[in-house]
């Protein structure tokens, strides 16, 4: 998986993640599949600030404001304090990690 466009396929065309991405791939391929439980699972194992990014978000997708406010701390992140925009971060997030920002 090498562009966000990949990745996006993906979620739109397979029904598992495809064997050998990333841990944070994975967790926002499962984000994007809306497989919420698989995709903090995930992210929980990710010890890294990426990860805690990863994590914030999903928190913030269920509506929980104040746990995510802790995981973007732990990601060196401003909190992001609303119920919007998530594919937006979704997009930020991938961008980050496959290194095209």
């Amino acid at each position: 998986m090498k562009t966000i466009t990949e990745l996006e396929a993906s979620v739109e065309s397979d029904e598992e993640p495809p064997d050998g991405i990333s841990p944070e791939l994975k967790a926002l391929w499962l984000t994007r599949k809306n497989r919420w439980n698989p995709a903090h699972n995930v992210a929980q194992e990710i010890c890294t600030s990426t990860g805690s990014w990863i994590h914030a978000l999903l928190h913030r997708m269920e509506g929980d404001l104040g746990n995510a406010a802790y995981w973007y701390s732990r990601a060196g992140r401003p909190a992001i304090r609303n119920k919007e925009g998530f594919n937006k971060e979704w997009r930020e997030i991938a961008t980050h990690i496959l290194g095209q920002g």
